[in-house]
């Protein structure tokens, strides 16, 4: 439960320097974000999330 938290924790460190430093950038591409089609967001969103299993599988292996 504490590497969760810990992993929780430094998501919102990173979501929350995103959003100070370039809030410009996070407007634009929110509104980018409506014409990119379904399937594109799912498969960057499924590749994503095996990088990360794959990068935990890695660390703590």
């Amino acid at each position: 439960m504490q590497d969760f938290l810990t992993g929780l924790a430094f998501f919102l460190i990173i979501e929350g320097l995103v959003y100070a430093l370039a809030p410009r950038f996070l407007v634009g591409m929110a509104k980018l974000l409506p014409s990119i089609p379904e399937w594109q967001l799912r498969a960057f969103g499924l590749a994503a999330a095996a990088l990360g299993v794959g990068g935990v599988w890695l660390l703590r292996g």
